[in-house]
């Protein structure tokens, strides 16, 4: 009919008959399939990218989560009569003495210990031998020998990753310096005008998206802030409790060991762990096997108040990321990273769960106004997404 409805082709008609053929539960589940494909290609492509540009990804990286630090600090120092420029400054230049006095007082107590502890590692290397020959085990010394050898080759190949990760920055010292000055720069633009580098970027997604957008990003710097806060905090009791320990227990190098094991804490779970590991080191070979396990039994003390009490209590608030998923993170980043990717793995997870969380639950349509082109207009005003989490953020002035 000219008119009418035209007939169905023979091949519309087999499609049809295919279509039927497929159990419903099977469409659904190759529906899924193929959006879940695309998803996996699109994080592929994007840790893909940021591997390969990670002597850039890397400082920014750095400098967002020193800018989580500081941006609260600067804010109070305004709210207290500072003015904007003066109180950056002092943000800044107290955050690069703090870490350069760490540093000096690191190298200063490891060079004035240095030559003690290598005469005492040797002396201890001796005396484990000579037990291994005395031991039923029999062993003779080219056997002690080759399977020395054995284990230090094993813990090259397999510190290999984590030390490539830690180099990843640069492989020069140019490269370390220019990365360096990278984090200071992005870190004083982001205090500097962090509001409107938000804006921008909430301009770049379509008008009915920016308020998802917009309301989730303040939600997941909220989650950044707290729980850079909350690290610094645990991380300071980790240090305190294992160097009080050192200290207690008169072992040398109390300062770098304390210092090691805060930095190391900035790694949940497995940072403290492996550099408490160098206390019980340190105690082993400047003392004995009892007093390395006395050094040993406080590690683990302090770990388990972190893990039992500390965790649960403070950083489960913060972070809202299941332990089990902190470990899985922390394993994942380190593998494809190193030192930098076990670093940042928790804080990028657990913003991102924020984040999600906040769109996924609707949360957005609450907190956003009617009049959206406000939220890109940061500078004129304040942002109608002020009412989320993240009360005093990079996103305000």
């Amino acid at each position: 009919m000219i008119f009418g409805r035209s007939k169905p082709t023979s091949s519309a008609i087999e499609r049809a008959r295919i279509e039927e053929a497929v159990p419903p539960g099977m469409r659904i589940a190759g529906a899924w399939s193929w959006r879940i494909l695309v998803i996996a290609g699109v994080v592929a492509l994007l840790i893909f990218l940021i591997m390969e540009l990670r002597v850039i990804v890397i400082p920014l990286m750095v400098s967002i989560l020193v800018s989580a630090l500081l941006v609260p600090f600067s804010h109070f120092l305004q709210r207290h009569g500072w003015p904007k420029w003066l109180a950056i400054v002092t943000a800044l230049v107290a955050t690069i003495a703090v870490i350069t006095g760490l540093v000096w007082l690191i190298i200063w107590q490891v060079r004035a210990g240095l030559p003690e502890l290598q005469a005492q590692s040797l002396e201890a290397w001796d005396e484990f031998k000579q037990f291994l020959l005395d031991s039923p085990l029999h062993l003779t010394d080219a056997q002690i020998s080759q399977y020395g050898m054995q284990l230090w080759e094993t813990v090259q190949r397999d510190s290999a990753v984590w030390i490539s990760g830690a180099a990843s920055i640069g492989s020069s010292a140019g490269h370390l310096i220019a990365g360096l000055f990278l984090v200071i720069f992005a870190s004083i633009i982001i205090l500097i005008d962090g509001k409107g580098i938000w804006a921008w970027i909430v301009r770049i997604f379509p008008r009915r998206a920016r308020a998802a957008v917009d309301g989730s990003g303040r939600a997941g710097w909220g989650t950044l802030t707290e729980f850079v806060k909350v690290q610094i905090f645990v991380a300071a009791i980790d240090a305190v409790g294992i160097g009080l320990g050192a200290a207690i227990l008169q072992l040398p190098l109390v300062i770098p060991i304390a210092v090691a094991v805060f930095l190391g804490s900035f790694v949940p779970i497995v940072g403290a762990v492996l550099t408490g590991a160098l206390a019980v080191f340190v105690a082993l070979v400047f003392k004995d096997v009892v007093i390395a396990i006395i050094m040993l039994a406080i590690v683990l003390l302090v770990q388990q108040v972190e893990s039992h009490i500390l965790q649960p209590l403070i950083m489960g608030n913060a972070v809202k990321v299941h332990p089990l998923a902190v470990v899985f993170a922390v394993a994942g980043g380190g593998y494809l990273a190193g030192i930098p990717g076990a670093l940042f793995a928790v804080p990028v997870v657990a913003t991102l769960n924020t984040m999600i969380s906040y769109i996924a639950r609707g949360r957005w349509r609450a907190d956003a106004s009617p009049g959206l082109p406000a939220i890109v207009k940061a500078r004129r005003g304040s942002s109608p997404a002020a009412s989320s989490p993240a009360s005093e953020s990079v996103f305000d002035d």
